[in-house]
């Protein structure tokens, strides 16, 4: 069915709460993860200290992570250069050459590597569509940018969706 290419695979609701070891122990290697609203705020231009230990940990446990966002470049390069990130910046998600090129940038295979998003329509689709395993996070915000706003309201929609066919169960 054509909503599926909308239902994430997992959902939880921060990327804290994702550990290098359970993804390790289900062989993945690399992460596309997407920026504004995932990792931090739209409006916050760097990491807490929570989330540059998580990417820490990651490193430390060899689990490669790329920043893929349809963001401009300043934004994205003022967040992800002083953590040493690779980043992809207007992404155009959910196409998905972004998150091809992301995993030929970190070098594994697409089975390897899981998304990571905030969004439905552009991370989730695009992961989905593309054959990677999604995992869904609760919005840092709940305020968003301006393109961010109308698809928030086609994702409630979808949502509502899936909350009713017991698919996701999810806190507005």
């Amino acid at each position: 069915m054509l909503l599926d290419n909308f239902l994430p695979n997992e959902q939880v609701k921060s990327v804290l709460m994702i550990k290098p070891e359970e993804l390790k122990s289900r062989g993945i290697k690399a992460i596309i993860t997407d920026l504004d609203n995932t990792l931090v705020e739209w409006d916050r231009p760097s990491a807490t200290p929570e989330l540059t230990s998580w990417f820490e940990n990651m490193k430390k446990h060899q689990i490669k992570v790329t920043i893929v966002s349809n963001n401009q470049q300043s934004r994205v390069k003022l967040f992800a250069e002083p953590l040493g990130i690779p980043f992809i910046y207007k992404a155009r998600k959910p196409f998905a050459k972004a998150f091809h090129k992301a995993v030929e940038m970190m070098n594994v295979r697409k089975e390897e590597t899981v998304v990571i998003g905030d969004q439905l329509l552009t991370d989730i689709l695009g992961g989905n569509r593309s054959g990677y395993y999604t995992i869904l996070v609760v919005p840092v915000a709940q305020s968003d940018g301006f393109m961010t706003k109308f698809n928030r309201k086609v994702e409630r929609r979808i949502m509502s969706y899936f909350k009713k066919k017991g698919l996701l169960s999810w806190e507005d």
